[in-house]
C-alpha cells in the first residue's frame, strides 16, 4: 500500500507520520516496493556533519539539537548519538519513536513530536527511515539530510522548509509498537449534549484531573461497516484540552465531516476509531504521550490530555 497517496488529516488532528510520507508537500511518491520485510539496511555511514551535531535532552522526549550553521549537506550521512541496549530493528516492524527536526540554515526546532515508522517502508522518506534503520531498541540516531532525500526543491511551507534545505533528524527509538487498545472509561466521563442539526453538540468536563491513560466511552453503537487498521474514515468530531477546558478544533463548526486514515493522525485519535463500527458515537480521552507528547514547547497542545467527541460516519480501506 503506498501511503504517500493517503488524504490528511486536519491540521489539529494530524501526527508527524504524515510528515515523514514521500509523495507529500510536493514531493515525489516512490515506486510500490514489496513487502518491507524484504529489505536490506541502508547503507548510511556517519560523516563529519551528522558527527558534528550535539544532541542533549531527555531520551524520549524533545532534545536540543547544536550545530554550525548554515549546514549544507550533499549526501544522507547518519550518527549513532546513543546506542540502545534493545534488540536490532528489523524492516517490516512498526517503531514508536519521537522525531525532531532542526532547520539546517537557522538551527531552530521545525517539529518534535512521538509517532510511528515503520523500519523499511519505502514509501517514508529515506531521511527518516535511515534514523530507524538497523539499530538497537532504545538508540537516538542523528541524521543530517539533504534536500534531495527530502522535501528537494519544493521544501515543506508547513513546517518552514525552504526550498532546497539541508535538515537535521533526530529520532529516539524507543520501543516496536504494541496494539493500541483503549481502556473502558467508566469514571469521570464528560457529559455531552448533541444539539440540533446544523449545531454544534455541547462536552462538559468534570472538575477532576484527567486520567493518564487512553480510555475510551461508546455513547452510541452504530451499526455499519467495522474500522479497519489503515482505513480512510470519514467522522465528525470535537477536540477540547482537558487542561484549558476549551475547544482546540471541530468539524461541526465547518459544515462537513472530516476524513484521514487512522495511522495517520495522533495515535490515541487512530486507536480509538479501529474496530468501531460506522454509526458510533464515542468519546475519547488521550493522554500527552499518545498525543503530542509531553513537552509543551514542541507543540501547542503538547503536554495536554485532549478529549474527542466524535461520530464515525463511514469507513474504507485506504486506497491502494
Amino acid at each position: 500500500m503506498n501511503r504517500a497517496l493517503r488524504r490528511a488529516a486536519p491540521l489539529a488532528l494530524a501526527s508527524a507520520a504524515a510528515l515523514l510520507l514521500a509523495g507529500c508537500a510536493g514531493s515525489p511518491a516512490p515506486e510500490a516496493s514489496e513487502t518491507p520485510a524484504a529489505a536490506a539496511c541502508m547503507d548510511v555511514k556517519p560523516g563529519e556533519l551528522s558527527d558534528g551535531v550535539t544532541v542533549e535532552g531527555e531520551f524520549a522526549a524533545s532534545p536540543t539539537a547544536t550545530f554550525t550553521t548554515p549546514l549544507q549537506a550533499d549526501e544522507l550521512e547518519r550518527t549513532v548519538a546513543i546506542e540502545g541496549d534493545g534488540d536490532e530493528t528489523v524492516a517490516g516492524d512498526p517503531m514508536n519513536v519521537v522525531v525532531t527536526a532542526f532547520s539546517g540554515t537557522s538551527g531552530e526546532s521545525l517539529f518534535s513530536q512521538p509517532t510511528t515508522i515503520t523500519a523499511g517502508d519505502e514509501a517514508v522518506f529515506e531521511s527518516f527511515r535511515a534514523g530507524i534503520d538497523c539499530v538497537p531498541v532504545g538508540s537516538r540516531t542523528v541524521t543530517v539530510a539533504p534536500a534531495s532525500t527530502l522535501y528537494g526543491e519544493t521544501g515543506n511551507e508547513t513546517i518552514g522548509v525552504a526550498p532546497n534545505e539541508t535538515v537535521v533528524i533526530v529520532i529516539d527509538i524507543v520501543e516496536v509498537q504494541q496494539p493500541l487498545k483503549p481502556a473502558e472509561w467508566t469514571e469521570n466521563v464528560p457529559e455531552v449534549k448533541f444539539g440540533a442539526e446544523g449545531e454544534p453538540p455541547t462536552v462538559t468536563l468534570p472538575a477532576t484531573d484527567p486520567s493518564t491513560e487512553l480510555q475510551l466511552k461508546v455513547l452510541e453503537e452504530g451499526d455499519g461497516a467495522e474500522v479497519g487498521e489503515g482505513d480512510n474514515v470519514t467522522v465528525n468530531y470535537q477536540g477540547i484540552s482537558w487542561d484549558t477546558g476549551e475547544i482546540f478544533d471541530q468539524s461541526y463548526t465547518r459544515g462537513e465531516p472530516a476524513s484521514f486514515t487512522t495511522d495517520g493522525v495522533i495515535p490515541g485519535f487512530g486507536a480509538a476509531l479501529v474496530g468501531q463500527k460506522v454509526g458510533t458515537k464515542l468519546i475519547v480521552t488521550i493522554p500527552p504521550e499518545l498525543a503530542y507528547g509531553t513537552d509543551a514547547a514542541a507543540h501547542a497542545l503538547g503536554g495536554q490530555t485532549l478529549v474527542f467527541l466524535v461520530e464515525i460516519v463511514d469507513t474504507a480501506p485506504a486506497a491502494e
